[in-house]
């Protein structure tokens, strides 16, 4: 999958869409899910244009990936779930129905949440 510049996430990195910000620093943007999965549901995204964890593991530089690390757990400090806990999810490819080919990951907590996986 390549990167696509048109994807929601690019544009509102350019700021021609609005979000919900919670954090933002020279490596990462994070704001509110516009359809939360649980009471606390915030996106991380990093600044660079990779498409999933593996093309930014791949391509990003040290930097990059040691500020787009400290900056999910600043975000999960300042949402209030680092005590109770949390949930970090990366989708990555069609079979994890990754919506946006721009890499994030999902900060979900605030509540109990379900199991990982329902299976059929």
């Amino acid at each position: 999958m390549a990167y696509e510049d048109s994807n929601i996430f690019a544009k509102i990195l350019r700021g021609e869409i609005p979000c919900d910000k919670v954090y933002e620093d020279e490596f990462a943007l994070a704001f509110r899910d516009i359809n939360p999965q649980a009471s606390v549901h915030t996106l991380v995204i990093p600044k660079g244009a990779y498409v999933s964890f593996d093309d930014f593991a791949a391509k990003a530089s040290d930097a990059e990936i040691g500020g787009f690390s400290r900056a999910v757990q600043i975000v999960a400090s300042r949402e209030g779930v680092t005590d109770s806990g949390y949930r970090l999810i990366a989708n990555h490819g069609k079979h994890s129905f990754q919506e946006v080919p721009h890499f994030h990951v999902h900060i979900l907590g605030g509540e109990p949440l379900p199991g990982l996986i329902a299976r059929p």
